[in-house]
């Protein structure tokens, strides 16, 4: 049973009568927490799920958390290989050091949905691998870095929540105090939900089903197909499926809309709509739009969509100034740390006095001589790093939100005025500050379970360290390797990139200004941004019970139609299981209720995984 203090206590109690209560009712001393098995364990799945967010970013531009299923599967595991009686179950410890381990690998994929994709397709030069993961391993130890000194403030005093971590947390609980049947039924249904999800994508290769002669197996990739050979339903005279108007197979996407809310899912399905079905015919039929692709059609709808996101997150994230004084009045608070005994399991602050200034400048180092980034410049984003930490832990600690996209963009922002002209500089400064704030969160993220069990601060630390270099060592090569230094396949059909084109998007806007774009580009843009805060202020005057999400509607006008879809019937689908099952015993209800995440996740893993490896294999064989 998780001991927590009350929220009267969290108020009243000084940070060192709260370190004195952790120590005594919650720390676990030298319980086994970062073993080799644990640390080999978390590198290996973090690995391995670390091609999942690969594989979601490509596709929608987002990353999702692998620190639950990573437990769930481990757990199975070792249960397992304690059965068959050649190995011992985890501790609860080292369960959660090895999922802080795995998601700390799922994570650092970010930039190479983004930023890095984007400086390719500006510059046209393909960054060497080798430049790529250094790159991304300084930018994520830098997080380490600026998180550590943060975490007695928002974990020990604050006793933030961290939605997720404590999701974590409390899985680790359940799973660990005797209750083994709830712990194999979850890892059953994440295998169900993966091996369905594997066995539809390899059904859907029909290229290497046909040169193994099993071509009778195959799928369409699309549902619709059968129509085709019928009818070609059309808008304007450009048919759906040329305007990705059409029902995917796969159901990876589904799983993916397992883990959003109603309110995004629609918000997404209905700026799909808007854009597919309405704007993209029309400017299509007057020439605007010169061809009917993903590609073409994005290249313009990009404008609006990144416009309605970007104003949307913005405004959200102004609207509540208490977040950017609460992170200053944390930080610079002058309560110390007097326990001795807290000295020893915490990270020295050596460390970050040291760290910071060498990892910084070896940062701006790197910046100049690989991306052209002028000295000064990249001395700014330093600083620059330094406030949007501060803001981005404080977001994610109190709704589990990092607000990457947007404080990047108020780096392109700033840039823009800075460097004008050079979107090379633009792009890498807000890849800098986006994936540095992305890391110091997660890290945190990762840490408030290891709060709540009573595990040791500094372990936690290492093992994030070795979840960047396990997730970069695999998920890196395994990017260059799926477009094999051709540019020209980023935002096509098989690699949409929707995140790297809006940051591409907004770097030439800030650059170069609007009018480069067509007056229809501009007007889309102008509307965008106008409504994106409209929606904001309905939203906040609703206190959230607006349907509307900015976020979501902005990005439905940069994913292909048929994902937009299949994520909203996959929110579907589990929003009308929640409705129709009423047995709480009953297999449905326990499946698709009480385990929609786990059921959610397997899809999501499975499908990616399985995904992924087929590319490779395809321009293999």
């Amino acid at each position: 049973m998780i001991k927590e203090l009350s929220e009267e206590q969290i108020r009243t109690m000084t940070i060192e009568e709260k370190d004195e209560w952790w120590l005594k009712n919650v720390y676990k001393g030298d319980m086994p927490q970062l073993t080799i098995r644990s640390a080999l364990t978390g590198m290996l799945l973090g690995g391995l799920l670390s091609l999942t967010n690969l594989y979601i970013g490509i596709k929608t531009g987002w990353t999702l958390g692998v620190g639950i299923s990573s437990v769930i599967l481990s757990y199975a595991f070792f249960k397992m290989m304690q059965k068959l009686k050649i190995g011992t179950e985890m501790s609860i410890l080292e369960n959660n050091a090895m999922q802080s381990i795995a998601t700390s690998a799922g994570y650092m994929t970010a930039p190479m949905m983004a930023s890095i994709p984007a400086y390719m397709m500006v510059t046209g030069e393909v960054i060497p691998m080798w430049q790529c993961f250094w790159w991304i391993v300084v930018l994520s130890l830098l997080g380490v870095l600026f998180a550590f000194p943060l975490k007695r403030r928002f974990i020990n005093d604050e006793q933030m929540p961290f939605p997720e971590g404590y999701a974590a947390g409390v899985v680790l609980d359940s799973l660990h105090a005797d209750e083994g049947n709830q712990g194999i039924f979850k890892a059953k249904l994440m295998m169900f939900g993966a091996g369905a999800s594997a066995l539809i994508e390899i059904l859907r290769a029909d290229t290497l089903l046909e040169k193994f002669k099993m071509k009778f197996l195959a799928i369409p990739h699309y549902w619709d197909n059968f129509l085709y050979k019928f009818v070609t339903p059309a808008i304007l005279g450009t048919p759906l499926k040329d305007l990705t108007v059409q029902w995917d197979t796969s159901i990876v996407m589904m799983g993916t809309g397992g883990l959003m809310n109603m309110k995004t899912a629609m918000s997404i399905l209905l700026g799909a709509f808007v854009n597919y079905f309405i704007l993209a015919p029309v400017m299509i039929s007057e020439g605007i739009i010169t061809e009917t692709s993903f590609k073409a059609i994005t290249m313009w709808s990009l404008w609006g969509g990144a416009a309605i996101m970007t104003t949307s997150s913005l405004y959200s994230f102004f609207s509540k100034p208490q977040i950017i004084i609460q992170s200053f009045q944390k930080m610079f608070s002058k309560k110390e740390n007097k326990n001795h005994q807290l000295d020893k399991i915490e990270l020295p602050m050596w460390i970050f006095a040291v760290g910071i200034p060498v990892v910084g400048a070896l940062t701006v180092y790197l910046g100049h001589i690989w991306f052209g980034i002028h000295y000064w410049l990249g001395i700014i984003a330093i600083p620059l790093v330094f406030i949007f930490t501060l803001i981005a832990v404080t977001s994610t600690g109190l709704t589990a939100i990092t607000p990457g996209g947007a404080l990047g963009k108020l780096t392109q922002i700033t840039y823009g005025v800075l460097a004008p002209g050079n979107v090379s500089t633009n792009l890498m400064t807000a890849g800098i500050t986006s994936e540095v704030s992305l890391n110091a969160s997660n890290l945190l993220m990762d840490i408030k379970p290891s709060y709540m069990l009573g595990g040791k601060p500094r372990l936690q630390a290492l093992g994030h360290i070795l979840g960047i270099f396990a997730g970069g060592l695999i998920a890196v090569p395994v990017f260059y390797s799926i477009f094999h230094g051709d540019i020209s396949l980023f935002t096509t059909d098989a690699l949409p990139l929707p995140s790297a084109l809006v940051w591409k998007g907004v770097s030439e806007v800030l650059t170069k200004g609007l009018s480069n774009l067509h007056i229809t580009a501009q007007i889309a843009a102008a509307i965008g941004a106008v409504l994106g805060v409209v929606i904001e202020i309905v939203n906040k005057k609703m206190n959230g019970r607006f349907p509307l999400s900015g976020v979501g509607l902005g990005l439905g006008f940069v994913l292909r139609f048929a994902d937009a879809w299949s994520m909203a019937l996959g929110t579907l689908i589990f929003w009308a299981a929640k409705k129709l099952c009423k047995n709480k015993e009953g297999v449905g209800y326990r499946a698709f209720v009480d385990n929609q995440e786990t059921l959610a996740a397997g899809v999501i893993a499975g499908g990616s995984i399985i995904g992924i490896i087929l590319i490779l294999l395809e321009q293999a064989v």
